[in-house]
């Protein structure tokens, strides 16, 4: 038999399965929603509903969105032909927060990573083709994590595309190895995208 009553318990337990969040803060998180005299617990309920409901994939660059297509795919102002490519959409968030790039994205849903099982049909990247069968794209950023999985990823776009007469450059130094996208300063990001280097098969 728990400490707590059984639906307090539950609470608990699941709080305890998001990451980064251990025993002692899924508790202390459900201790405060039960404490709270407000409306906390109603609105966590909907907007967890909500999100559920109503998030849904771009059809065109495979971004969370409540409309399709996104925001950013449906801005005529940012159809300059520059399509940054990007691993999830936590990267595509952490590159439009650095407030310099104005182009596209096309957010790929995963790396490569024959380990896992994880091989070019699991991707995106068939429907990226067919997006630059449609649009007129003539620069591909490739911004996939510096890791051993992104390197691979972008090694492997960089030999699909480089027949298709487009400008194939990499995000440069700066985002250090083994680091994550989206944990990265706007300043860093502003660097890479700015010293971003040509890549060739």
């Amino acid at each position: 038999m728990g400490i707590y009553p059984p639906p307090l318990d539950r609470l608990i337990e699941q709080f305890s399965l998001l990451p980064g969040i251990g025993q002692k803060s899924a508790t202390r998180v459900a201790l405060y929603i039960l404490k709270n005299q407000g409306n906390l617990a109603e609105n966590l309920a909907r907007s967890l509903i909500d999100v559920k409901e109503k998030i849904k994939f771009c059809s065109t660059c495979f971004n969370f969105t409540d409309e399709d297509p996104c925001a950013i795919c449906g801005d005529k102002n940012r159809a300059n032909g520059i399509l940054c490519v990007v691993e999830g959409p936590g990267d595509q968030l952490a590159i439009e927060e650095s407030g310099f790039f104005k182009g596209k994205y096309h957010v790929l849903q995963g790396v490569l990573s024959p380990l896992d099982g994880i091989g070019p049909e699991d991707l995106k990247i068939g429907e990226l083709l067919a997006r630059l069968e449609k649009e007129a794209i003539h620069e591909i950023i490739l911004a996939t994590n510096p890791t051993a999985e992104g390197e691979a990823t972008a090694s492997f776009l960089v030999n699909l595309l480089s027949n298709k007469g487009l400008k194939i450059s990499r995000i440069a130094l700066g985002v250090p190895m083994g680091g994550d996208l989206k944990y990265m300063d706007a300043m860093t990001l502003q660097h890479a995208l700015k010293s971003r280097t040509l890549m060739t098969p």
